[in-house]
Parts: C-alpha cells; sequence; structure tokens
C-alpha cells in the first residue's frame, strides 16, 4: 500500500469528520466482525426525495474499518438512497486507495458497506436480549 493511501486512512482514522450520533435518524444499522471485534453503527438521515442530508458513523475498531466508515459517510451525504444500492466492495476500496487486502483485513474495510446496505435495505436488527 502506498505511502500517501496509508497517510489518508490514519488521517481518517485518527481525525474522523462524520464519527457521532444522528438523533433521530431516518435509517440507522449496527453490525460487527466477529473475527476482529470491530463494530460499527450508521446512522442516515434521508429526505422526502431519497437524498441522504446527513450521515454519522459510531464504533470501534482497527483503522481500517473506522476510516472506511468516515469515507463511505463523506461519500454519501448528497446521493441517493437507490443509488447507493449499488455501492459494491470496489467502490469503497477505491474510496480508501487500496487494490488488495487479505481476507481479514477485507472484511474490516468492508464493514461500513455491509452496515449501510443494512440501514438501506431495512434488515432487522438482532436481539441480543433474547
Amino acid at each position: 500500500m502506498d505511502d500517501l493511501y496509508r497517510e489518508n486512512i490514519i488521517d481518517h482514522y485518527k481525525n474522523p469528520g462524520y464519527k457521532g450520533r444522528l438523533v433521530p435518524a431516518d435509517l440507522s444499522f449496527e453490525d460487527g466482525n466477529p473475527l476482529c471485534g470491530d463494530e460499527l453503527q450508521i446512522d442516515l438521515q434521508v429526505d422526502e426525495n431519497g437524498i441522504v442530508t446527513d450521515a454519522r458513523f459510531e464504533g470501534h475498531g482497527c483503522a481500517i474499518s473506522q476510516a472506511s466508515a468516515d469515507l463511505v459517510i463523506e461519500d454519501i451525504i448528497g446521493k441517493n438512497v437507490e443509488d447507493l444500492k449499488k455501492m459494491s466492495k470496489e467502490d469503497v476500496l477505491d474510496l480508501l486507495g487500496i487494490e488488495q487486502l487479505g481476507p481479514v483485513r477485507l472484511k474490516c474495510a468492508l464493514l461500513s458497506l455491509k452496515v449501510l446496505k443494512g440501514a438501506i435495505y431495512g434488515i432487522p436488527q438482532k436481539d441480543e436480549d433474547l
């Protein structure tokens, strides 16, 4: 991985611009990566036209998962939810500036995409207390 991209990932990890919660959120989802313990929640505010007007993420994990979340949130604000359904792993890796990752790191990088899709598609949350 090129030094410029490493620097970008570290910067978004240490200085995230979109970390926090949105209350109220129109769409929200949380999930984790059991292999490494990364956890992530994404909150979206969406207007009547389906445009993401604001978004935030909350969670903890490695630099790649947290930088990925910050970059994804930065990218999706102002976009239509229907267009976000087409967002792919390649889109996320492009935002990170990474072409190839090992399988474990790839799961870290793509956690934000998994959580975003969960929010958009309205996947029911698992109730941990049941």
